[in-house]
């Protein structure tokens, strides 16, 4: 298990500057494009973002946590910030189609982050195991019909989930 990416876009990561009351981009050379993605780590359930300069070195110019309690803000369409412990944290897309992409993944990671909160479960990483733990079991009841897989053992198993009856469909 592990990591994966839920999104991934092109921005230019920017820094505000509140001594100079301005922004300014990450990392070395000035204002370029980083390749920008939001990884999930679905054993702890937690979110980072994470951006790469798509130049030359390929420099880490954000490596951020994305909390439950993290305040996101589309401040324009191509322009979105947030502030973490340290920073005020934005991102210039290259395109408005990346600006929606990049605000659907940071809303899936909120309402991810805050559904887990709300469940009343802890926050500590789960242990690996086959098949779905019984919070995801629970949230698939929640929701009246939904179609889940998942690999156990070598075989890949369906399983449909409606009213509260659980049906396992090899």
């Amino acid at each position: 298990m592990g990591e994966s990416s839920i999104c991934q876009v092109r921005a230019t990561v920017m820094q505000y500057d509140d001594g100079n009351k301005r922004w300014v981009p990450t990392g070395e050379g000035g204002q370029a494009f980083s390749r920008v993605q939001i990884y999930h780590n679905t054993v702890a359930n937690t979110f980072r973002l994470v951006g790469r300069k798509m130049q030359g070195d390929q420099q880490v110019v954000i490596n951020c946590p994305i909390d439950k309690r993290l305040k996101y803000n589309q401040a324009t369409a191509n322009f979105h910030q947030w502030r973490d412990a340290r920073n005020v944290w934005g991102l210039n897309f290259c395109s408005k189609e990346e600006a929606i992409l990049f605000a659907d993944g940071m809303m899936h990671a909120l309402e991810v982050l805050s559904a887990h909160a709300d469940s009343g479960y802890s926050s500590l990483p789960r242990p690996v195991q086959n098949g779905p733990s019984p919070e995801e079991l629970e949230q698939q009841r929640r929701y009246h019909s939904h179609d889940f897989s998942w690999g156990w053992g070598g075989a890949d198993v369906l399983v449909s989930v409606s009213r509260g009856e659980m049906k396992v469909l090899l």
